[in-house]
């Protein structure tokens, strides 16, 4: 049994103007996937399967706006490769496809990066997500961080400045990668994921490398922590 299961991926935007709806319609078409309002002024996706109470992928207001390349993005599939319903949708093509580059790089209404790629050949049909890429300046321990507490196992090859991670407890699409980046962490992610406690406390989390941001309190349902590599996550207490 895996310590924690993967839960769902948050997205913070920056509140006013519409934003968060903005940026909701385009992950909803990005995805395929409904959009469902909340009083508060977020939003969530509904999974792909109509899974009673199961979100997949919150929208966040929040006050403060980008300052810096989200250090968290997915790549998905799409017909043809081809951008122009997620340009219609609200998003902005930032580098198109072209040479060694088999990809068009897009931004959502307030900036956060999405990779755009190609039906693959061997499953043309299989079009949406189809992993979540994480920046890392040493990709190789913080994956096999999360592997160990998903149940999860590492793959690399050789040569190549990424690894990834392959049957993570809940984890929603194929393939979680870590990749080498230049740069280091300066600020908040925007995007984050949320995990479920399943064979841990939040005790043996911080004794294994995490730290403690924020605990549960009367305000918030879940504690805020943060991995090795200061990616913020959201630990949840398993519902009764």
């Amino acid at each position: 049994m895996s310590a924690v299961a993967f839960k769902d991926l948050c997205i913070d935007v920056t509140a006013g103007d519409g934003k968060p709806a903005a940026v909701a319609k385009f992950w909803g078409a990005a995805l395929d996937q409904a959009v469902v309002a909340h009083d508060d002024g977020d939003f969530h996706l509904a999974a792909p399967d109509g899974a009673p109470g199961s979100r997949l992928v919150w929208i966040n207001a929040v006050p403060e706006p980008a300052t810096a390349k989200s250090r968290v993005h997915l790549d998905i599939r799409v017909a043809a490769g081809d951008p122009a319903p997620l340009l219609a949708a609200g998003g902005t093509l930032m580098r198109e496809r072209g040479g060694d580059i088999e990809w068009h790089v897009l931004e959502d209404p307030d900036g956060i990066p999405l990779c755009v790629f190609e039906p693959h050949p061997a499953a043309p049909e299989a079009l949406g997500a189809f992993e979540l890429v994480v920046d890392a300046a040493d990709p190789i321990p913080i994956a096999y961080w999360w592997a160990d507490l998903t149940g999860g196992t590492v793959h690399q090859e050789d040569g190549k400045s990424w690894v990834w991670i392959e049957g993570a407890a809940g984890f929603p699409w194929r393939y979680w990668v870590f990749q080498t980046v230049p740069e280091p962490k300066t600020t908040k992610n925007r995007v984050h994921w949320d995990v479920t406690l399943t064979d841990v406390t939040i005790d043996a989390l911080v004794g294994a490398g995490a730290t403690l941001l924020r605990p549960q309190d009367t305000s918030i349902g879940w504690s805020v922590m943060a991995d090795p590599d200061g990616n913020e996550f959201c630990a949840f207490e398993p519902r009764p």
